[in-house]
């Protein structure tokens, strides 16, 4: 993305949304903020999947997590403009993950359109490849779901493939999601890969109690 204007004063306006610390939460972010469940978004982009499910669910707690400075920012300030309480934002690693969340505090994480990475050695990179799933497996609680959706289909066979093989169990897998009636709101890249005619695959990954590897 293009640097934008005036990030650093426009990143302090929305400090109250972005967590400095959020190992300060590890453990405790619904006692913290409320909630029913906890959701985490990884790669939240602009914000727009984020926001909109979180103003449709009032009675969940959500984060997201963004790298990308510009878009975290504006994110932020989508939240702070249409009043949504019940979200924060971080600018962390998803390697990180387990300093973030203790074991089984997740109930749910979304990857959409995560990058392809789509040379094999950038294959471990890639945020379904099973390093990080094993990651999410820590993470979540029992029956903690995974949701994927990705326009890319080498990346989509890629994660099916690895969500097996680590021992997650597959529902509702579509290589045409907008062609089913599965709910679903969309991201800004999702609403313009449709508008161009693309197909959007889409999964439902679950913890079950055994892991295979």
């Amino acid at each position: 993305m293009r640097k934008k204007p005036n990030l650093p004063a426009r990143l302090e306006r929305c400090k109250g949304m972005i967590l400095e610390d959020p190992t300060a939460y590890c453990g405790k972010w619904l006692s913290t903020f409320g909630g029913k469940e906890l959701h985490l978004e990884i790669g939240a982009g602009k914000g727009k999947f984020l926001v909109e499910t979180a103003k449709e669910n009032s009675d969940i707690f959500f984060v997201g997590i963004e790298r990308e400075e510009g878009a975290l920012v504006i994110a932020a300030e989508k939240a702070i403009a249409e009043d949504v309480q019940n979200i924060r934002f971080l600018d962390v690693d998803a390697v990180n993950l387990p300093t973030f969340f203790a074991d089984g505090e997740l109930d749910r994480i979304y990857l959409n359109f995560s990058d392809p990475w789509p040379k094999k050695k950038q294959w471990k990179r890639r945020l379904t490849y099973r390093t990080f799933l094993d990651l999410y497996w820590n993470a979540l609680c029992e029956n903690g779901v995974i949701f994927q959706k990705t326009d890319n289909m080498r990346l989509f066979e890629f994660s099916l493939n690895e969500f097996a093989a680590v021992g997650y169990l597959l529902k509702n897998i579509t290589f045409d999601l907008h062609a089913t009636d599965l709910p679903n709101i969309m991201t800004e890249y999702e609403t313009r890969f449709v508008e161009q005619g693309m197909p959007i695959y889409r999964t439902e990954a679950y913890k079950q109690k055994t892991k295979l590897i």
